[in-house]
């Protein structure tokens, strides 16, 4: 979040927020089963998929979601590959979601850090981006059950973030995912 976003007057709030949890790959199916079931419970306006290719994915942003929870493999170079072979950069999938005004990303499978550093460029954007690095397993249906919690009924995704995993350096958080997240719309809220 930019400081003048502080100062901004209109309120970014989205009522009824809507939410698509897809996959690339049916490998993920389970985990697009589960965090589509918690997305669910706190967005009615929840669709679950498995896209075929990149250009589907592509497609399906222009039907105008607020939410966008991506379970995709990232290459060593940065870059989310389909099953055909194509590719697009994390940046440029970040720039499609601005261009339809997606509010959060949240690439939510594991991936090395790395790979996210390489091509997935966030700085300046108006989107709140999540890199997941290692779900730890269930811990990381019960983190996203917390956030969506607060999320839905009115805190900022900075805030519901800081409230389950406070942000003290050199504090450790177990029982949470392992993630990076760039708050470049900090001040939205996502309301149920």
């Amino acid at each position: 979040m930019g400081i003048l976003d502080f100062f901004r007057k209109e309120k970014d709030e989205v009522s009824g927020a809507k939410v698509l949890v897809c996959a690339l790959d049916s490998r993920f199916d389970d985990l697009l089963k589960e965090d589509s079931a918690v997305y669910g419970e706190y967005y009615r306006a929840t669709t679950a998929m498995t896209l075929p290719s990149i250009q589907a994915l592509l497609g399906r942003l222009e039907q105008k979601y607020d939410i966008v929870h991506l379970l995709s493999d990232v290459t060593e170079s940065g870059t989310i590959k389909d099953n055909s072979g194509h590719e697009i950069t994390g940046t440029e999938l970040i720039q499609h979601c601005c261009d339809q005004n997606v509010t959060l990303l949240w690439a939510a499978s594991d991936n090395p850090p790395e790979r996210y550093i390489k091509g997935f460029g966030a700085r300046g954007k108006r989107l709140n981006l999540v890199m997941t690095l290692n779900r730890r397993g269930l811990n990381f249906r019960s983190f996203l059950k917390k956030l969506l919690s607060q999320m839905a009924y009115g805190s900022t995704m900075p805030v519901a973030w800081n409230d389950i995993c406070p942000q003290i350096p050199r504090s450790e958080h177990p029982d949470a995912p392992e993630s990076i997240f760039f708050a470049g719309r900090g001040g939205v809220k996502l309301l149920a």
